[in-house]
């Protein structure tokens, strides 16, 4: 059974894509910037950035029927590696005791010069 899960977004049309999909166990969740109601969050604070990002996320897991508990895998993909502590602060406030695995990578950018960071996580349920 293949579950899609929609954050409203005109682009998951234009584009093709799912902000989560839901196969068995199996959560994946597309990656995730900061925007809500059409505009970024957080111009040039990567740690709200961050936050906003895991809160869209685990709206996303919820409606797929899992919690940030379920979450084994995080991929933080940022614009600027020498601000990782605030990508870290916010991501340990989420995950302090789950501990999935996770990666920072840094990239040249973003579709929006404004975004900081893009997040993908992997969920399984038991």
């Amino acid at each position: 059974m293949r579950k899609l899960i929609s954050s409203g977004a005109k682009w998951e049309d234009i584009v093709g894509y799912s902000r989560a999909v839901r196969v068995g166990n199996i959560i994946e969740v597309a990656g995730t910037t900061a925007v809500k109601d059409g505009e970024i969050v957080g111009k040039d604070d990567m740690y709200a950035q961050t936050r906003c990002i895991f809160e869209i996320i685990e709206k996303a897991l919820q409606e797929a029927g899992a919690s940030m508990e379920d979450v084994v895998r995080t991929r933080m993909y940022v614009t600027d590696i020498s601000r990782w502590e605030e990508v870290g602060k916010a991501h340990g406030e989420f995950f302090k005791t789950i501990k999935p695995a996770s990666s920072m990578l840094e990239i040249s950018g973003l579709v929006n010069p404004d975004m900081l960071i893009e997040i993908e996580v992997t969920a399984i349920l038991d």
